[in-house]
C-alpha cells in the first residue's frame, strides 16, 4: 500500500513513518505542507491508497486542502489528522466524503490499523473521539446540563419519536430501565409527556 503522510511537524512525520514502516507492506513518502503533498501526488508514477493530511498544516485553509487532494486523479483516499480539529470538523470532511479523521491522540498501534482500514477503502473516525466532543458540548448547555448521559441518549430518542422499546433497543437496556428514564428527565425539564419533552429539546436547540 502506498500512503502518502503531509504534516508540518517534523517529529510526528517521522515517527508515523518509523510506526507504519514496520508493516511490510506499506510504502511510506512524505510532505511538510499542501503544496509539497500536491506535488508527490501530481508526479507519483502510481496512485497513493491514502493520502493523510494534517488539517493545521501550511496551505490547508480550512477544508479546501482537502477537498484540493481529493480532486487528483492520484490520490485514491484522503484522510485528516489533527490535534485541534473539532467533532464538527470531523464530521463535515467525514460528509465531504473523506476516508477518515484521525485524533493525534490515537495510540500508535490504533493509528496503524485505523490508516490499514482507511487504505482498504473503509471509512474511520474514533467513536470516542466523536462522542467524547459531543458530550462536552452537549454539557455546556443549561438544559443539559441537568440531565445525566443516559437522559440525553433517551431524550434524543424521544425527538426522534422513538418508543421506549425502540429506545431500550438503540442503548441495549431493558424497557422499565427507559420508563424509569424518560419519568425522571420530564421531571427535570419540566415535560408532562413525550411531546412537550421532545419539544422543549428541540426549541433549546439541544438536538
Amino acid at each position: 500500500m502506498r500512503i502518502l503522510i503531509a504534516d508540518d511537524h517534523e517529529l510526528l512525520r517521522d515517527t508515523l513513518n518509523l510506526y507504519i514502516s514496520n508493516e511490510a507492506d506499506f510504502e511510506i513518502d512524505t510532505a511538510a505542507d499542501l503544496d509539497g503533498a500536491r506535488a508527490l501526488v501530481e508526479g507519483a508514477e502510481a496512485p497513493y491508497d491514502l493520502v493523510l493530511l494534517d488539517f493545521s498544516m501550511p496551505g490547508m485553509n480550512g477544508l479546501e486542502g482537502l477537498r484540493t487532494i481529493m480532486e487528483m486523479a492520484n490520490a485514491r483516499r484522503v484522510a485528516l489528522i489533527s490535534g485541534t480539529a473539532t467533532r464538527e470538523v470531523a464530521e463535515e470532511a467525514l460528509a465531504a466524503g473523506a476516508a477518515g479523521f484521525l485524533p493525534k491522540t490515537l495510540p500508535a498501534k490504533s493509528l496503524v490499523n485505523a490508516i490499514r482500514f482507511m487504505a482498504m477503502g473503509e471509512q474511520y473516525a474514533p467513536l470516542d473521539f466523536m462522542r467524547a466532543a459531543e458530550e462536552e458540548a452537549a454539557a455546556s448547555h443549561p438544559l443539559a446540563e441537568a440531565l445525566s448521559l443516559r437522559e440525553m441518549q433517551v431524550l434524543e430518542g424521544l425527538t426522534q419519536g422513538k418508543s421506549n422499546k425502540e429506545i431500550a433497543r438503540d442503548l441495549d437496556l431493558r424497557e422499565p430501565t427507559i420508563k424509569l428514564h424518560v419519568k425522571t428527565l420530564y421531571r427535570k425539564i419540566g415535560a408532562a409527556n413525550r411531546t412537550q419533552a421532545a419539544m422543549i429539546a428541540k426549541e433549546q436547540g439541544l438536538f
